[in-house]
């Protein structure tokens, strides 16, 4: 019964109900055209394990399509501190394993499960949604990626970015670092990683990690301003503009304008034709 309501409120499918999603650590929330995805083990600071990932790509995947705006956010004093360093023990995470126990089998399973990891991350970017990332306190190694995954970061002033793995021997594997060159540059992308350190607030606003910064108690109120203005908008040419925006950087200014153009005739016609 209660899956039944679950569904109903949210449209989502039974393998993220409530029930289950709480077992993970999750909450997931539809209110009209507004999603809220909630990491919500705030007595591990939010730590990521493989059923966090897997969890976040099914509710990709069974996004009602009413919902224009996703808010990302975390339960507690921290955004995310990465992940559960359970994983990369013999033991790993119980009923999840480890990636010790990954790299005893072939390669291939390795890369495998990097894959399925980052679909929890890449719907994110999705045209017909606009994702924001609600972030305070640490937003470290695998939560730095999921607010890079975000097209937009509202951050308290308490924020603490990093991208810790590197310094674990490891590499960010959870599509973060194209977005991190494309917002700060090359060279500061690989100053930020190589050397592990932290970026506060006022860094992340002047590199462009922030759209805004506010006090910590004023989050919930900018992220809520920010969904209004988003909201205003037509739709249709939302994500067509955001169409647009995503393959700039990839075009000549030739192929761009014709973009524009296929896309602009397309929304005169739906409009007028």
């Amino acid at each position: 019964m209660a899956e039944a309501q679950a569904r109903q409120r949210g449209g989502y499918a039974e393998d993220v109900s409530a029930e289950r999603l709480a077992e993970i650590g999750l909450r997931f929330e539809v209110d009209g055209e507004i999603a809220t995805i909630t990491l919500d083990r705030p007595e591990k600071r939010n730590a990521q394990t493989f059923a966090t990932w897997s969890a976040l790509a099914r509710i990709g995947e069974s996004l009602p399509e009413q919902v224009r705006v996703v808010v990302v956010k975390g339960e507690g004093p921290s955004f995310s501190a990465g992940i559960d360093l359970r994983m990369f023990t013999t033991e790993g995470v119980p009923g999840q394993g480890s990636f010790n126990s990954a790299a005893a089998s072939e390669g291939a399973d390795l890369e495998q499960r990097v894959r399925q990891a980052q679909a929890g991350f890449l719907w994110l970017r999705r045209p017909e949604i606009v994702s924001i990332a609600a972030v305070h306190g640490h937003a470290v190694g695998a939560g730095f990626q999921l607010a890079l995954a975000c097209d937009l970061r509202i951050v308290a002033d308490d924020v603490s970015f990093c991208m810790k793995e590197p310094a674990l021997g490891l590499v960010p594997d959870l599509t973060g670092t194209k977005p991190l060159v494309e917002l700060v540059g090359l060279a500061k992308a690989i100053d930020i990683c190589l050397t592990a350190r932290t970026v506060r607030a006022d860094e992340a606003m002047r590199i462009g990690l922030a759209e805004k910064v506010v006090a910590r108690g004023d989050l919930e109120q900018a992220v809520q301003g920010k969904i209004a203005e988003l909201l205003s908008t037509n739709r249709d040419a939302a994500a067509a503009t955001k169409r647009l925006l995503q393959g700039a950087g990839s075009r000549t200014l030739e192929e761009q304008c014709a973009a524009e153009g296929l896309e602009q005739a397309g929304r005169i016609k739906a409009l007028f034709g």
